[in-house]
C-alpha cells in the first residue's frame, strides 16, 4: 500500500502563488496526478506527470499558472500553483499510479488526504 501526504495548502488572495507538495512512501515510481474537488462539485483533474519520461499534463484552466514537477530522489511531487483565482479554491488531492486515462479519477489506485487551498478575491 502506497501512502501520499500532500502539504503546502493555505489562505492567500487572488494572484498569488502557493506550491503543494505529495511525497509518496516506498521506492515504487508511478505516474502522479493532482485533483481537485471544490464544494457541490465534481473532482476536477489538474495536472499529472509521467512516472519516467516527465511528460506533463494539464487541464486547460491551469494551463499555463500551474506547473506539476517531481523529484524521483525523494519520491516526491510538486505542484508549483501561480496567478491564483478564486475559482482554484478547492481542496487538492495528491495520486498516484495510472492504468487508463491519466485525466480519469478512477485511474488512480492511491490518493492522499487531501490539503485545502482557498483564494480570497
Amino acid at each position: 500500500q502506497v501512502q501520499l501526504v500532500e502539504s503546502g495548502g493555505g489562505l492567500l488572495q487572488a494572484g498569488g502563488s502557493l506550491r503543494l507538495s505529495c511525497a509518496a512512501s516506498g521506492r515504487t515510481i508511478y505516474t502522479m496526478g493532482w485533483f481537485r474537488q471544490a464544494p457541490g462539485k465534481d473532482r476536477e483533474f489538474v495536472a499529472a506527470i509521467s512516472r519516467s519520461d516527465g511528460i506533463t499534463y494539464y487541464a486547460e484552466s491551469v494551463e499555463g499558472r500551474f506547473t506539476i514537477s517531481r523529484d524521483n530522489a525523494k519520491n516526491t511531487a510538486y505542484l508549483q500553483m501561480n496567478s491564483l483565482k478564486p475559482e482554484d479554491t478547492a481542496v487538492y488531492y495528491c495520486a498516484a499510479r495510472i492504468v487508463g486515462t491519466y485525466s480519469r479519477a478512477d485511474a488512480y489506485s492511491y490518493w492522499g488526504q487531501g490539503t485545502q487551498v482557498t483564494v480570497s478575491s
